[in-house]
């Protein structure tokens, strides 16, 4: 951990703002302090992924609680961001430090440009010597395009940076193997792998009521993060300092792959399926096996409605999910072309139907 160089760091709304919306401005300076004093020499590079524009903007709106429709809680976040960042921008500007906004959805990352594009700001603003405050694009995202939970984010953006480190703040200290307000629960110092969280109570609600996430969503992402070569720490914000100095706090989860500079990840963990096809045994078999793109022979049935570009989800035959992937055609286009060769397609259709369904650069196989 103290030989990390890039390190993301992850905040949740409770740890920002009070329980009735609002942000702390005190909490947020001591946050700025410790990341400050961590990159002041010039090793480190950190990126911010900040909870809390939602819950920012409950009390400049009169709301007394986070709300349940898309459309309050999406114009919630077009004030809260902007004092979000607003209160980055002044805490960090007592250390002479820069910040840039990133804010996010899951189309910008899933689709081969946009990743790239991504990629490259964030790379730039470092290189600059900003601090990039990354969040989910709340204003404008819909539940289909939602990343769900900005621990998620968090994992999905420290492999999109390529990050050495990844740490996961929350108002808990780490992971307990119960409920940390029962007696006789002790915390869990290092996760290995999945099984040693096999039989351990992972709870599912936070304790302040302005965020979405919970243990389970810290967990999921710690084993997204861990498999995609990205060590993690899980800990307390308060407990900060100790985390990103490599002291004994919180729970860290030792990598469990090897990392991979592509976007498949996201692909497999932050895209939404607007579809599906079914495949055929050789197809299933090409696609699973050899890493083959899908071609138009292979395809039994389609399911859904989509265009050329969105996700979809490729099934055998008894419906289960083998494989996920950018496909090339609408869905109104691919019946005609199911159980038939590219050559005859192009003989008939033109040279524009002598392509993939799914071109395996776009393609994710599912739990191989």
């Amino acid at each position: 951990m103290t030989e990390a160089r890039r390190v993301v760091v992850k905040v949740g709304s409770s740890s920002l703002t009070t329980a009735t919306g609002g942000l702390d401005a005190d909490r947020v300076d001591a946050l700025v302090d410790v990341l400050a004093k961590v990159r002041s020499g010039g090793e480190k590079e950190i990126v911010l992924v900040s909870s809390g524009a939602i819950a920012a903007g409950l009390a400049p709106l009169g709301l007394a609680r986070r709300p349940k429709d898309l459309a309050r809680q999406q114009a919630a976040a077009s004030v809260g961001q902007g004092l979000l960042v607003a209160r980055y921008t002044a805490s960090f500007a007592r250390y002479g430090v820069r910040v840039g906004q990133v804010l996010l959805t899951t189309d910008d990352t899933s689709r081969r440009a946009h990743y790239r594009n991504a990629y490259r700001t964030l790379d730039q603003l470092l290189a600059m010597g900003a601090v990039p405050v990354v969040n989910e694009n709340d204003t404008v995202a819909t539940d289909e395009i939602r990343f769900g939970d900005n621990d998620r984010l968090a994992a999905l953006v420290a492999h999109l940076v390529r990050a050495d480190l990844l740490v996961l703040l929350s108002d808990v200290d780490g992971l307990y193997d119960g409920d940390p307000a029962r007696p006789g629960t002790s915390r869990i110092e290092e996760v290995r792998g999945p099984a040693d969280l096999a039989g351990v109570e992972i709870g599912s609600a936070g304790r302040a009521g302005v965020g979405t996430g919970g243990m389970v969503t810290k967990v999921e992402a710690a084993r997204i993060a861990a498999a995609a070569g990205v060590p993690v720490v899980l800990t307390s914000a308060s407990l900060a300092a100790d985390a990103l100095a490599g002291r004994d706090t919180g729970t860290y989860f030792r990598r469990t792959g090897r990392g991979s500079a592509d976007r498949l990840l996201w692909l497999a963990h932050a895209s939404t399926p607007q579809g599906a096809l079914t495949l055929d045994d050789g197809a299933v078999q090409a696609v699973v096996e050899r890493r083959k793109s899908l071609l138009p022979a292979g395809i039994a049935a389609v399911d859904g409605e989509f265009t050329a570009g969105d996700p979809v989800e490729l099934r055998d035959a008894d419906g289960r999910a083998v494989a996920r992937g950018l496909v090339n055609f609408d869905s109104k286009e691919l019946p005609l072309l199911l159980g038939r060769s590219t050559r005859d397609l192009a003989r008939e259709l033109g040279p524009a139907y002598e392509r993939e369904v799914v071109h395996r650069d776009d393609l994710v196989v599912l739990n191989p």
